[in-house]
């Protein structure tokens, strides 16, 4: 990219408004006069505002015409001066948005063997060239594309271009940038080009996942593709990879099950995984050289080349990911796909900017990046094709890789429409599918009533969103280490626990934070910050490690037991601890693989956490779908604090079921509500869904850091 010297510039800004900036070091800063010419246009403009700047005046003007973006003209000053027209804030007006939508879903690349079609929206470029290359080919080839209606340039090829690579040269405000497809479902190694396949022979046969009734239904654990498998005994035999991930039978040396078996041995329905789509930070010529969570995106169709097999094969990576997701499948299990749509990795060398640049991303009152991500850039939702390419997205990887689930990362950097249409679309395809986000309240411009965060649930009536309420009074707060929370022993927290463990739909005279249970996503741990056990061991560093054990398999049973949709980071089961490091991303594997020797040290707590799992599975009472259910079905029991206790009426199975909590140090005693035959389904030490004995009596003896279900 060559950069163009100017004397002074000038900007569309809106259809009709063209901003003139005049450097002091331009006659002063100083024209009485700026004309508009172009192709049969000469036009004078209308002086609306002169404001004199720290280096230069600006002037703005109004045209008596709306300049046709995509072709060139020239403002010329009174003293013969010309720069060209740039493409300025225009880009983000609602006109332009109208003008420029495109409804067709054939952007990219269409294949036949005997032509491929190249489709590129690119409204505001001059021009724009197709750029082919392969393997043995030292001179690309160059083909002029043609401008059609919406923006839309298009060219056919006719002859067969399978594996060839291709790019876009794009002319705006007269800097060419070469930019990679972002429709590509393809890519060259470390995403240098897009590929042109044969969209068949990526095919591979991926079984069905069954169908879910509720999102409540759901079991979901969160996992990392390489996570899973590099640590020394996890029996994998291609560890780090997809084809990894997906070995079936694995064991460690002592025979214990490890990866997908174990999991489906859990009784987990879906596994989560961090983003698979391709992403920055980690070589794929050399991919253990370096660790990544992968929540830098760049390439939002094409699946990472780090965990593939072969990443110079642009079919290799694809073809194994399909593996893996059809291996699971064959287990019973959905695949929940993390999506990071809120952000690109640098927002300048992103295909979106420079293809259209300054669309893509939202802007402050200053005409600056916003930055509610933290990370430098927010991906302008709200923005029709914004909004357009997350949905095809979305229907892409729901459609060629059938996933069963989205993960939507910052989801409170989208907006409220842009949810809704995913979610409607998805409904159109699939209405089973699982679609979650982070619903947190971030510092973007956009204003409060459109932000898809917790704030307006109302207004996304069937995405679950991350409950911080629930993981915060439960275990205590994430961001302050030595905060406890309620399954901690703090008491402070113990309405809060009561109301999380009802769904968080306003039990009593509590305001709900969802209007239904099938919103909130519980959870103590995720990847992010601190594993619960490294909490625990910082916060409490002179408490025995049996005290601490009975804690982690208090709060992790809550998530469990309670009403919504239960959320376990991998490992969880087992203590998982990567030895005090917050947040992992850039840490070694010895820091953030699973340790599948500690599982098998804590064989007994993953057998209590799996029998947990059964209850939950076995009794819809723990799984009801419905806020004014809950509240009919759902008593809390008149215990002294600080227990919890409520009970459960069934509609299959058991009449009643009760559920006792004890977080305190002490032993603890507690009356059922009734004289009855009760069945105790879990203590302190057993969990099951079959009743381990009968009790004596209605009184409870309650250990230290536990708690009771009994049934009748």
């Amino acid at each position: 990219m060559i950069a163009i010297e100017r004397e002074f510039y000038a900007y569309l800004d809106q259809v009709d408004l063209i901003t003139v900036l005049l450097p002091y070091s331009y006659f002063h800063g100083e024209s009485k006069e700026f004309r508009l010419k172009g192709e049969g246009i000469d036009l004078p403009l209308e002086i609306q505002e002169k404001r004199n700047l720290e280096e230069m005046v600006k002037y703005s003007c109004l045209a008596s015409i709306q300049p046709d973006i995509g072709k060139p003209y020239e403002i010329v000053t009174d003293h013969g001066g010309k720069t060209d027209l740039q493409i300025g804030a225009v880009i983000r007006t609602e006109e332009f948005d109208r003008c420029f939508f495109y409804e067709g879903m054939d952007l990219g690349v269409s294949y036949t063997p005997e032509k491929s079609t190249f489709k590129l929206w690119a409204p505001t470029a001059g021009k724009v060239r197709l750029k082919l290359l392969t393997d043995d080919q030292q001179h690309p080839e160059f083909i002029h594309m043609r401008r059609a209606d919406k923006g839309v340039w298009s060219i056919t090829v006719e002859r067969d271009l399978e594996l060839y690579r291709y790019s876009f040269l794009v002319c705006v405000n007269l800097e060419w940038r070469e930019a990679v497809d972002p429709y590509a479902t393809a890519a060259t190694v470390n995403g240098e080009y897009g590929v042109v396949i044969d969209r068949a022979k990526a095919s591979v046969a991926i079984t069905s996942c069954p169908p879910m009734r509720s999102p409540v239904d759901a079991i979901i654990y969160e996992a990392h593709i390489r996570d899973l498998t590099m640590h020394p005994n996890s029996g994998a035999s291609k560890k780090g990879t997809y084809l990894g991930a997906a070995e079936m039978n694995t064991a460690t040396p002592k025979g214990e099950s490890t990866g997908l078996s174990y999991i489906q041995q859990l009784g987990v329905t879906h596994i989560e995984f961090l983003p698979f789509h391709d992403f920055e930070g980690i070589d794929e010529r050399a991919p253990l050289r370096s660790y990544n969570w992968g929540y830098n995106p760049v390439h939002y169709n094409v699946p990472d080349g780090s965990y593939a097999t072969d990443p110079e094969d642009p079919y290799n990576r694809i073809t194994e990911l399909k593996q893996l997701i059809s291996a699971i499948h064959k287990m019973g299990m959905g695949v929940i796909m993390d999506v990071v749509f809120n952000h690109v990795y640098i927002r300048e060398d992103s295909s979106f900017e420079k293809i259209v640049p300054g669309y893509f991303f939202r802007h402050d009152q200053n005409g600056l990046p916003s930055n509610g991500t933290g990370v430098g850039n927010d991906i302008a939702s709200e923005r029709l094709m914004g909004r357009k390419y997350i949905v095809d997205s979305v229907l892409y990887w729901l459609k060629e890789y059938q996933v069963d689930g989205f993960r939507f990362d910052l989801m409170g950097i989208l907006d409220v429409e842009t949810m809704t249409a995913v979610r409607k679309a998805v409904d159109d395809a699939r209405p089973d599918v699982l679609i979650i986000g982070e619903g947190w309240d971030l510092n973007t411009p956009l204003p409060d009533d459109r932000k898809a965060n917790i704030a307006n649930q109302a207004k996304l009536p069937k995405i679950g969103q991350f409950n911080d309420w629930f993981r915060d009074s439960i275990k205590g707060s994430t961001f302050n280490i030595y905060d406890k929370g309620y399954a901690l022993g703090n008491e402070r927290y113990l309405e809060a626990a009561k109301q999380v463990l009802a769904g968080s739909i306003g039990m009593g005279k509590w305001k709900s934070l969802f209007l239904q249970p099938t919103q909130s996503v519980n959870y103590i741990e995720s990847h992010d910050n601190h594993t619960l056990w490294d909490k625990l061991k910082i916060a409490n560093p002179e408490e025995e490690e049996a005290i601490l054990k009975r804690q982690h398999k208090l709060a992790t049973s809550m998530v469990l037991l309670a009403q919504g949709i239960p959320f376990l980071h991998s490992g969880q089961e087992f203590f998982r601890t990567k030895k005090g490091v917050a947040n992992s991303y850039g840490s070694p594997d010895d820091i953030n693989w699973l340790d599948w020797d500690l599982r098998d040290h804590n064989l007994n707590h993953v057998s209590y956490i799996k029998g947990m799992i059964e209850i939950r599975t076995a009794n819809e009472a723990f799984r009801m779908d419905d806020s004014e259910e809950v509240r009919r079905r759902l008593t809390f029991l008149p215990l002294q604090t600080p227990l919890i206790g409520f009970e459960l009426q069934a509609e299959a199975g058991w009449d009643k079921i009760v559920v006792l909590f004890n977080p305190s140090l002490d032993q603890q005693t507690a009356e059922l509500p009734e004289q009855a035959k009760w069945m105790v389904l879990a203590d302190h030490q057993n969990a099951s869904a079959q009743p381990s004995r009968q009790l004596e009596g209605n009184n409870v003896l309650l250990e230290p850091c536990s708690l009771f279900i009994a049934a009748k």
